[in-house]
């Protein structure tokens, strides 16, 4: 059990005291193996690679044998569900086994799809190797691309069967992050008028993982919800600079830390469509892209209700929500603005993403391609303004893109003459700093289906081969060159749901 002795687990959350989870083991599995693991997160938490390899460690992380130091739990919460309050909800198929030290400080270690729970109403408590390799595949290049997010260790299969729209076989996901606490856990205590155990969740919460906000004037709970919303805007508008759409935004998928959690129906964009939903689940479209920075707000004004009786009026809970509005749009343009080579932000610069994004979106141009094309033609603009030869060759591959060609020349014309107009410009510099913000590969929906269909058969080299330019996301690797291309007329008929 090297890097897993008994004395390294340790409990956190479980010394909330019994009204915050129920303590049960996993269920376990049939004849498990292993679909596909990181060695880079094994090696944070302090795990022997051998041993993360090998049967001790696939049957902890199949949820078939507990270790030494584990003490398995499902948490309670509630939470709004497509903006309806579904009330008592909870870890349906989620275990958490505890906590490991890491380079970034204790983080928790939860099977999903590890079976049934109190809180699993009508799930089987299972998760299916499709979504399974989603997620595990989404969390690391996640992480890669420097967005908060949970981590995933490892996925393990079986060939159980599970039913979903037809039967599917199952795995677990061994998920890892500092906490899996929700907006969705305050709400369960708030709206069942729990407020003792309420303020005892608030205050671990701030304790272990805001201690400013207890430091700072004021009330400590509204410095929570004012810090929580400021990670959720930053968090978002590095969703949308990468075209990342979640697909399920409730309040029971929202962390308190403003991490990605909870990969479901999400999508990469392909071809840009600010209207684009992702969830074939989402028939009103609630979750649509450009709806997400919305969304994230009204998740926030729950959170907010829900802390209520800690503060001292409505309006310090409103107050504290107010900044929302300013961090997002700023965080927004700031990232959007390195998408274009600007290394400054001045007057006019939201008009030049705005003009770029509707130019975009009435071409349907693919959003990844674009910017990393953008990215190359800088190259081409060391000459003066005045001289468009070597400029119109470097932007050439860019212009391919668009159908309204004349329309993207006058934008590209301005936005050269805005990088110009920068005080030393130098375009291999800038060339490099754009080709480190605009990623070469991303989980697209059909390189997740290519490599799910390999594993159906028990072939993981297409998910490991994936996952190798996932986890170098800005870097174009030599025989990867098809992880970056165009994706396939099929891939816009995947139809992804809330099933799992």
């Amino acid at each position: 059990m090297a890097g897993l002795a008994p004395g390294r687990w340790s409990h956190r959350f479980a010394s909330l005291g019994p009204a915050f989870y129920t303590e049960l083991r996993p269920t376990p599995l049939p004849a498990p193996y292993l679909v596909g693991s990181s060695p880079a997160l094994a090696r944070e938490l302090g795990l022997d690679e051998a041993w993360a390899e090998s049967d001790d460690a696939l049957q902890a992380f199949t949820g078939n044998r507990l270790l030494p130091g584990m003490r398995p739990l499902a948490s309670v919460y509630s939470g709004h569900q497509f903006g309806q309050w579904a009330g008592q909800l909870g870890d349906g198929r989620a275990i958490l086994l505890g906590e490991l030290p890491s380079e970034q400080g204790p983080q928790e270690i939860q099977l999903k799809g590890a079976g049934l729970t109190p809180y699993s109403r009508m799930g089987d408590g299972r998760a299916v190797l499709r979504s399974s390799i989603r997620e595990f595949l989404c969390s690391e290049a996640m992480h890669a691309l420097g967005i908060p997010t949970s981590r995933a260790l490892c996925v393990t299969g079986s060939d159980a069967p599970v039913r979903r729209e037809e039967i599917e076989t199952a795995a677990v996901v061994t998920r890892v992050a500092p906490s899996f606490i929700r907006f969705g856990h305050f709400e369960h205590f708030s709206h069942s008028g729990r407020h003792d155990a309420l303020k005892q969740l608030a205050d671990f919460v701030i304790d272990q993982f805001y201690p400013g906000c207890r430091i700072a004037d004021g009330n400590p709970y509204a410095n929570l919800l004012e810090a929580v919303s400021a990670r959720t805007a930053a968090m978002v508008a590095q969703w949308q600079a990468v075209g990342f759409c979640h697909g399920v935004m409730n309040t029971d998928n929202m962390s308190v830390l403003g991490l990605t959690i909870d990969y479901g129906p999400f999508q990469f964009l392909d071809a840009f469509n600010p209207a684009h939903i992702c969830n074939h689940s989402d028939t009103s479209g609630r979750y649509a892209y450009h709806r997400q920075p919305n969304i994230a707000h009204w998740n926030l004004f729950c959170l907010g209700q829900a802390l209520l009786p800690l503060m001292d009026d409505q309006q310090q809970a409103l107050d504290a929500l107010e900044p929302y509005k300013a961090v997002f749009p700023a965080a927004l343009q700031q990232r959007m603005g390195a998408k274009l080579g600007l290394a400054t932000v001045q007057d006019g610069d939201a008009e030049l993403v705005d003009q770029l994004m509707q130019l975009m979106a009435r071409d349907a141009v693919d959003f990844t391609i674009f910017w990393r094309r953008l990215s190359h033609a800088v190259a081409g603009f060391a000459e003066p303004l005045a001289d468009q030869t070597a400029a119109r060759l470097a932007i050439e591959p860019v212009r391919d893109l668009f159908l309204q060609r004349e329309a993207f020349d006058a934008w590209a014309l301005h936005w050269r003459g805005r990088l110009q107009s920068q005080p030393g410009f130098d375009p291999a510099e800038t060339q490099a700093r754009m080709l480190a913000t605009n990623p070469q590969t991303v989980l697209r929906n059909h390189l997740g289906e290519i490599a799910i269909q390999h594993a159906r058969q028990g072939d993981f080299s297409a998910l490991r081969r994936l996952q190798t330019a996932l986890e170098q996301p800005y870097t174009a690797l030599p025989g990867h060159e098809d992880l970056a291309d165009f994706p396939p007329d099929w891939a816009a008929h995947i139809e992804i749901s809330c099933s799992s």
